[in-house]
């Protein structure tokens, strides 16, 4: 899908593959890198979403259907943007998935797996894909990852998201040692609580949707984040003012991940344990 714009800005001439670009923080990226002159391929897993993403940028830009978990659908992602615009310049690996909430003992293998499968298979897939295409073409490159700051601590729920995460800060160090002599950098971002359509089948549920503005207000900043403050630090680590960076996972939270807990400041026991415990653990486990 076409518009015509103006070409302008720090991105112009460049073109950009964004997964998940269907909404959410994907869109917003896709947004913001059009808008800063880039010619946007818009991957997601639903075409109907790419493509209303790609037809409302203001240049180029392709929408393209792929399953970012499928070594085949990689392939034909970047074939359709080489083949559309003869290069790819930049990668916002961004889809993924936040699976089960259910607790340890209860998560069932297949709802394990499917996490990793998209989230970190994905996540490789499209770093192989990316790196693959910088050596056909002989170019550098700029490649930001979507982390988050669940890859940076731990909690009782969302085990597989979580795991995924930390795995996805590996990958991003992994990518970065090895491209940085090639003159390909690798970034991660990592979102703190933005209510998007990712979570929006756990709406109901804690820890999902339906309460992401009252855990926000706990943040040093005191609210939620907006997708296009997270588009913003995506268009920056992929942009020369980061020239002398990578490898780096940049929280962009509200400052969530430098809280210390058992400090005053921090809510230190101005919540009740025994209602958290009782409604995290299902019956069973006894004292």
């Amino acid at each position: 899908m076409q518009s015509s714009g103006t070409g302008q800005g720090r991105f112009a001439g460049q073109v950009a593959v964004v997964t998940g670009a269907g909404s959410g923080l994907g869109r917003a990226s896709a947004e913001r890198l059009a808008a800063d002159g880039a010619r946007v391929v818009a991957v997601d897993i639903d075409l109907d979403k790419a493509t209303a993403t790609a037809e409302a940028l203001p240049g180029e830009a392709l929408a393209v259907r792929a399953d970012i978990a499928s070594e085949e659908d990689v392939a034909g992602y970047m074939r359709a943007a080489v083949e559309r615009f003869g290069r790819v310049d930049l990668h916002h690996l961004n889809a993924g998935i936040f699976g089960s909430f259910a607790e340890l003992t209860e998560l069932e293998v297949d709802d394990f797996e499917r996490v990793m499968a998209v989230n970190v298979r994905g996540q490789f897939l499209g770093l192989r894909a990316a790196f693959r295409a910088y050596r056909e073409q002989g170019t550098r490159g700029a490649i930001a990852v979507t982390a988050s700051i669940a890859g940076h601590t731990g909690a009782a729920d969302l085990l597989p998201y979580q795991t995924s995460k930390h795995a996805v800060v590996g990958l991003v160090h992994a990518a970065a040692v090895y491209g940085g002599p090639l003159g390909i950098r690798v970034n991660g971002v990592a979102p703190g609580i933005v209510p998007t359509e990712l979570f929006a089948a756990a709406a109901t549920t804690t820890g999902g949707k339906n309460d992401m503005e009252q855990r926000a207000s706990t943040t040093p900043l005191r609210r939620a984040g907006r997708a296009e403050e997270i588009a913003g630090a995506v268009a920056f680590v992929l942009s020369e003012d980061a020239a002398y960076m990578t490898g780096e996972i940049l929280a962009v939270d509200g400052g969530a991940s430098i809280v210390n807990t058992v400090r005053p400041s921090g809510g230190a026991g101005a919540w009740d344990a025994a209602a958290v415990d009782a409604q995290m653990y299902s019956e069973g486990w006894t004292r």
